[in-house]
């Protein structure tokens, strides 16, 4: 009889035990950053940023939808009128894209296309003195594996995004507009 009552709290103990080292080995973001370059670390509290714009794009043969947030120096830019003012943006701007996979909404009845699963998160910091040789800005992009949960960087540094960011140097590198709301 003791062996059995014994027997629930055993199962319980490895159960909390198994769950505790999967909990452990979870990756810690912000520990990722791209080779010589931006990491999580430098973005810490962009889930709690201000949206700028939404967006949707084909990549990699498939839809998706993407979020891009500012920190608070980025929507002051925006707000103070940028990039129709002419001014650059500050030092200390940051901005985050978060792209999802696209699908189609099961319960609404506009056919609605909602966020699925996470794809990416790309960072882009100003810092005219670190990012001299790209405009000023640094960029970074993490990939994100839904079957390990872990974000793994790609490119080969901070510079990975100033080729494509290239053609609007006009707009100190920036695609994004910050829409009436």
């Amino acid at each position: 009889m003791t062996r059995i009552a014994y027997l629930p709290i055993t199962i319980i103990a490895v159960a909390l035990a198994v769950s505790g080292g999967n909990a452990m080995s979870a990756q810690d973001k912000n520990t990722v950053q791209v080779p010589n370059g931006l990491g999580f670390s430098d973005f810490k509290g962009y889930e709690d940023w201000q949206t700028i714009a939404v967006s949707q794009t084909t990549a990699e043969n498939h839809e998706l939808i993407e979020v891009i947030l500012g920190n608070p120096a980025m929507i002051e830019t925006y707000k103070d009128g940028f990039p129709g003012n002419g001014k650059p943006v500050p030092d200390g701007a940051k901005m985050a894209k978060i792209h999802w996979n696209a699908k189609k909404s099961a319960e609404a009845p506009s056919h609605a296309t909602v966020p699925d699963t996470l794809h990416d998160i790309d960072f882009m910091a100003k810092d005219s003195k670190r990012f001299s040789a790209t405009g000023g800005w640094g960029y970074a992009q993490f990939n994100y594996d839904t079957a390990t949960d872990a974000f793994t960087p790609l490119g080969t540094g901070a510079a990975c995004g100033y080729a494509c960011h290239n053609i609007v140097k006009a707009k100190d590198y920036v695609f994004t507009a910050y829409p009436k709301r």
